[in-house]
């Protein structure tokens, strides 16, 4: 896990980068029209669009982007529906890459993340190639300065989490995607710091990169993240302290 809470970390800095040029707003209305398309524009009754929306406010979406997201989610403005996809292959030294893709054009994105991949030494693959390596699951990083373990356990447990672990300066809590919003409302509740929260895919089994194979596979998954259709990318590379450290050196 702390391989992948290093790679959360690095997408959370660049999120900082993408809000300001509205980067991230873009994405995140994608996933508000996604969720009022599947389950309507009332947050009270659609867990994802309420979890959708919160993630907008986290980082200041305005309120009339929200509001014309969920309109175009439920047909009240005219925009086309946006898909859900997922996309996966191997990234350098056999690292296993998933996207998940929200886009109103699969045409158009399917070959603009093939070109990605084989730019940066990678190959994008078929159906179910790398899924098997994943759980889907909710994870949500936070600093050890931010409370004591024992009290984030109780809190993140009753309210639907399945573990909490320490790292070493983080606390990483996961959980069902089923109890995501619920985890998020009690850990805003509780006004604790949060380091960085989504819905992702965690490796079940890692691959040991030192500093230089790390740089390559970084620079792939930086990339796949840049392009405006991706949602999230999972990778199963291991990131050890060490090489973090050299790689910020």
């Amino acid at each position: 896990m702390a391989g992948h809470s290093h790679w959360a970390g690095i997408k959370h800095k660049k999120a900082l980068i993408d809000n300001k040029r509205g980067k991230l707003w873009s994405k995140l209305s994608k996933q508000i029209i996604i969720a009022a398309q599947m389950g309507g524009g009332d947050p009270d009754a659609n867990v994802r669009l309420r979890t959708a929306i919160a993630d907008a406010k986290a980082v200041s979406m305005p309120k009339d982007n929200i509001t014309r997201a969920i309109k175009r989610g439920t047909g009240e403005l005219a925009g086309g529906t946006v898909e859900e996809v997922i996309y996966e292959g191997y990234g350098p030294h056999g690292v296993a890459v998933m996207c998940d893709i929200m886009t109103d054009n699969r045409n158009r994105t399917a070959p603009e993340l093939r070109k990605v991949f084989e730019v940066n030494g990678g190959k994008l693959g078929a159906t179910n190639c790398v899924a098997y390596m994943f759980d889907r699951k909710g994870l949500f990083v936070l600093p050890q300065s931010a409370i004591e373990e024992e009290q984030l356990m109780e809190i993140a447990l009753e309210a639907g989490a399945e573990d909490v672990k320490q790292g070493t300066e983080t606390f990483e809590i996961t959980c069902d995607p089923e109890h995501y919003s619920q985890v998020s409302e009690v850990l805003a509740q509780a006004e604790l710091e949060i380091t960085s929260q989504q819905l992702t895919r965690i490796p079940t089994n890692t691959v040991d990169l030192d500093a230089t194979q790390a740089t390559q596979v970084l620079k792939l998954l930086e990339a796949l993240d840049d392009h405006d259709d991706v949602q999230n990318v999972s990778a199963n590379l291991n990131l050890t302290d060490e090489v973090v450290a050299s790689l910020e050196d």
